[in-house]
């Protein structure tokens, strides 16, 4: 499916929800959801091409696989929670979605320790004298 196509659906639901919201919220919300599926379902191949691309290139910078699969993680949480918490959010429900959004951060977090770890050993290796 090509951008004209996805926008197309994006504004035939926007304008059909719109329709739906006062009279119907609880089905404008699942329509909401549909496209919203529909679409990302959609770009699936173009998210696969781009973590084999994504892959190759680390491949040939002999990037280790532990760090680029933790900042392939870090990725995904970080698109996974805007996703859930955009739809939140659109259901009337901020304060929900800001804790989904703090939950990813923390969960980004806790996967980069170990990278910034061993970012900080790089560099003190490189300044003498302060490597213990």
């Amino acid at each position: 499916m090509d951008i004209i196509q996805i926008v197309s659906i994006g504004l035939i639901a926007t304008m059909l929800i719109i329709l739906l919201k006062e009279q119907k919220s609880s089905i404008a919300f699942l329509l909401l959801l549909f496209t919203v599926l529909l679409i990302f379902i959609s770009i699936l191949d173009q998210i696969k091409y781009i973590f084999s691309l994504l892959q190759y290139m680390a491949e040939q910078a002999h990037v280790e696989s532990i760090y680029f699969k933790t900042i392939l993680k870090i990725i995904g949480i970080a698109y996974i929670t805007e996703f859930g918490a955009q739809l939140i959010r659109d259901a009337g429900l901020g304060a929900l979605a800001s804790k989904v959004e703090l939950a990813g951060k923390l969960f980004i977090l806790m996967l980069a320790i170990p990278i910034i770890t061993a970012l900080i050993e790089t560099i003190l290796d490189f300044i003498p004298g302060a490597a213990g």
